[in-house]
């Protein structure tokens, strides 16, 4: 494993020399994997956790609203939903305003199943992020907070959209380089 076509593996830095968005970056891509295992250890589906957890906060959700805020697609919150529903802890309801939407509703099961889950969940993933001194913790958040009003502003902008290659000049760059 010496050279893998990357150079010799000496030649990178340490973690502690990398640049802060490349971290930032690792960490993402190592937080979602992790923090999945941990909800499934309790005997629930992540999606279906936070699924419910939205509906104890605001009951009466599109199934089409759920996925946006989850950031999964529209076809995983139907296969949750039909499990949750077949289990009895949503229903699905015909929308008042538009008789052909469906809103997603929690019922008594499911609150009583969160209530059960969210302590125990709730506390392995308190250990889970127990990394942050407390003299460092307004720094950290500010810096989270700032990453996500730019990336929230950056999906906005022009051209930002994956089917817009034209608008996307590090391609450009990458051509013909087998990038």
């Amino acid at each position: 494993m010496e050279n893998l076509g990357f150079g010799e593996f000496t030649a990178f830095p340490a973690r502690e020399e990398w640049p802060i968005g490349r971290l930032f970056g690792l960490a993402s891509r190592l937080s979602g994997p992790v923090v999945w295992r941990i909800i499934e250890r309790h005997g629930i589906s992540p999606t279906g956790f936070f699924l419910l957890r939205m509906l104890i906060v605001e009951d009466g959700l599109r199934p089409g609203e759920v996925a946006r805020r989850l950031l999964v697609s529209p076809a995983t919150v139907t296969s949750v939903v039909d499990t949750l529903e077949r289990n009895g802890h949503v229903r699905r309801e015909r929308s008042h305003r538009d008789r052909r939407g469906v809103m997603l509703r929690i019922t008594d099961s499911g609150r009583r199943l969160i209530a059960e889950k969210s302590g125990p969940v709730g506390r392995d993933l308190a250990r889970l992020y127990d990394v942050v001194d407390e003299g460092d913790e307004a720094a950290v958040r500010r810096f989270l907070l700032n990453l996500i009003e730019r990336f929230e502003n950056h999906s906005r902008e022009p051209g930002t959209h994956p089917r817009e290659p034209e608008n996307r000049p590090h391609e450009k760059e990458a051509e013909g380089d087998g990038a």
